[in-house]
């Protein structure tokens, strides 16, 4: 499974299946280059969009508690939304749960990781295409939390990925295994 491939007009070059409700795919980017692609969130996760402004606005609002639930109830209707998963993580990282933000950004960067290891070949997921950031940002923050529980093992792992998915590190990622 590749990167779909669309003309800078659009128009499909091979055969492209319909997006999926629940899960996320990979699409190459026009007029990008050879492997340079972006991440596509299932339509499930696209639906939420709105809700998850409102949820954004309840934790600026310190709603937190309303804004877990309310993030849960989007999980439970779109299991791998990146972006539920990704503030559910920081949320749990605000209060001390390093294990529980683990798994959350664990999971999303989990989903795009499969995807983008499917696909074969050399893709490149950078940064500069916004619908990359939020799985990108879970991969840091991944980091960031098993270097916090001591896998630093495990962290090199996730490290050696992310700079394959985007080599100009625009996240600095290289800079957390330093001492």
């Amino acid at each position: 499974m590749g990167c779909s491939r669309l003309s800078s007009k659009g128009s499909h070059k091979s055969k492209v299946r319909p997006r999926s409700n629940q899960q996320v795919r990979l699409r190459r980017v026009p007029d990008q280059g050879e492997g340079i692609c972006e991440l596509l969130h299932p339509r499930c996760a696209l639906e939420r969009e709105l809700d998850l402004e409102e949820v954004e606005a309840m934790i600026r609002a310190g709603e937190t508690d309303v804004a877990i639930e309310e993030l849960r109830w989007l999980l439970s209707g779109c299991h791998d939304c990146i972006r539920t998963h990704q503030l559910l993580g920081e949320l749990a990282l605000e209060m001390g749960d390093i294990p529980l933000a683990r798994g959350h950004f664990g999971h999303a960067f989990q989903v795009g990781s499969k995807v983008i290891d499917k696909s074969g070949g050399n893709k490149q997921i950078p940064y500069a295409q916004e619908s990359n950031r939020p799985f990108l940002e879970c991969g840091k923050a991944l980091i960031h939390c098993l270097l916090k529980l001591g896998k630093k093992k495990k962290s090199r792992e996730v490290v050696s990925k992310l700079l394959r998915y985007d080599p100009t590190d625009p996240l600095q990622i290289k800079k957390l295994l330093k001492p």
